[in-house]
């Protein structure tokens, strides 16, 4: 059974920070690419950043370039975002998704090729 739990969301004020963690179970997690999706009510959903199998690369939307890290941990099954700074407009579901086996470097950042998705964790930045 493939389980993806997110967890770490919560209440923040602007500026402030919270780390997501998605604990993976059920697949090879060490050789999928991962990702952290996010949804805002009445938008569409957004690809907020992604990071190889190897840790070796590391993508950003813009939006949250210079704020967000997105690590992993192998020996874990376990994969991080770190939001610091943070922002009303970052209010929204976070989802952690795995891609599937094989997924080339080019093909990181397209959403199709995530399969595997947790429920998400809430995360609202709010005064």
């Amino acid at each position: 059974q493939v389980q993806l739990v997110e967890s770490g969301g919560g209440l923040v004020p602007p500026g402030g920070s919270l780390k997501l963690s998605c604990v993976v179970s059920g697949i090879t997690f060490r050789s999928r690419h991962m990702a952290w999706f996010r949804q805002a009510p009445g938008k569409e959903r957004e690809l907020v950043a992604t990071i190889t199998a190897t840790s070796s690369g590391k993508r950003y939307a813009d939006s949250v370039k210079g704020r967000f890290t997105i690590s992993r941990d192998n020996s874990k099954t376990t994969v991080y975002l770190q939001m610091t700074s943070l922002k009303p407009e970052d209010t929204a579901v976070y989802r952690c998704a795995a891609a599937k086996e094989g997924t080339i470097l080019s093909s990181i950042s397209d959403e199709s090729r995530y399969i595997y998705w947790g429920q998400g964790t809430q995360v609202t930045v709010s005064s």
